[in-house]
């Protein structure tokens, strides 16, 4: 019997598969998500879900997916994937500032209560967050949350101005947060490896603004919070091999946003980069664009990477997903 019970565990080789994915899930309302997946038929979830399946990861991380206070669209989400034999036991999403309002004008049209007003874009709170699924205990006490990092903290803040003036006002300027939606370090345990940093986040597109470049200047300083991350001048960088992955909303060679961060970002010398040139995302209105990454620090051997193909019933989005091995 104790041998029978031996072989029945999962026996972990010192590898790891990684993977991101913009599933586009978001609904038009609180609890909407929660009712889909319950449902047991919508053909978009279905659809992501397939990709997840195929995918096979040890650790994912979502974005676009919205977030309740106790996590039940998330905790359903994982539970159906169980069904279908992927078997997600750990998983993590915190407070997002997506649909967050207070109360401010911080798109500078001269009102209050829009999507834009939030601290990240958002029609109610939670509205296409993050979440991070795994298979592997997640060290929840470790983990290190920027969600409320204000810009104007992060050094060197390239905050929006017009006419010389600070857009769309100091009031707002002063409790703006750099995230629009979380920035996160979230540690995962692998039994044989130890412990893995997860860096995670999705920046705001560096579009659907005006002169000022708000959302140009705030996608740029999103993106440049991990090289300040690393060199340690916020919280506390990684001391073993870690992984970036999620949605930049950029390309570094073409379409609109200051492509000098991403590029810097990407010949970061704590990085490997296993997916160069490779389109993450397919818009009718810009065509094939590579905005997900998913960036192994120097310590890892790379076995194998893949842009899966695209599913458009799941998302414009592609899933990506890397093998990592000690």
């Amino acid at each position: 019997m104790a041998a029978v019970l031996f072989w029945a565990l999962p026996v972990w080789a010192d590898t790891l598969r990684v993977a991101t994915f913009n599933t586009e899930l978001s609904r038009k309302g609180p609890g909407l998500l929660l009712r889909d997946i319950l449902k047991g038929s919508d053909p978009q979830i279905t659809a992501v879900m397939d990709l997840l399946v195929q995918a096979n990861a040890d650790v994912i991380a979502l974005q676009g997916f919205d977030y309740d206070l106790e996590n039940r669209a998330l905790s359903a989400f994982a539970d159906t994937l169980e069904e279908r034999g992927l078997y997600y036991p750990h998983r993590f999403a915190v407070p997002s500032n997506a649909g967050l309002q207070i109360g401010l004008d911080l798109n500078g049209d001269g009102r209050l209560g829009g999507p834009d007003d939030a601290q990240g874009y958002g029609r109610f709170y939670g509205a296409g967050s993050m979440a991070v699924l795994s298979r592997f205990a997640i060290d929840t006490a470790r983990v290190q949350d920027f969600t409320p990092l204000l810009w104007r903290d992060l050094p060197g803040a390239d905050l929006p101005q017009l006419d010389g003036n600070p857009f769309p006002s100091p009031d707002a300027q002063a409790v703006q947060r750099l995230s629009s939606r979380g920035h996160w370090v979230v540690p995962i345990l692998h039994p044989e490896i130890g412990s893995i940093p997860i860096l995670t986040f999705h920046a705001t597109p560096p579009v659907f603004d005006g002169p000022e470049d708000r959302n140009g200047k705030r996608n740029a300083d999103e993106i440049r919070f991990w090289q300040h991350f690393l060199n340690g001048e916020i919280g506390q960088a990684p001391s073993t091999r870690f992984v970036l992955m999620g949605d930049a909303n950029i390309d570094p060679n073409k379409g609109a946003g200051r492509r000098d961060t991403i590029r810097a970002l990407l010949d970061h010398s704590a990085f490997q980069d296993p997916l160069p040139e490779k389109p993450t995302v397919n818009w009718p209105q810009t065509g094939p664009m590579r905005v997900s990454y998913i960036l192994p620090s120097a310590g890892w051997r790379i076995i194998d990477a893949q842009v899966m193909p695209q599913n458009a019933a799941a998302s414009r989005h592609n899933l990506l997903w890397v093998d990592l091995k000690q």
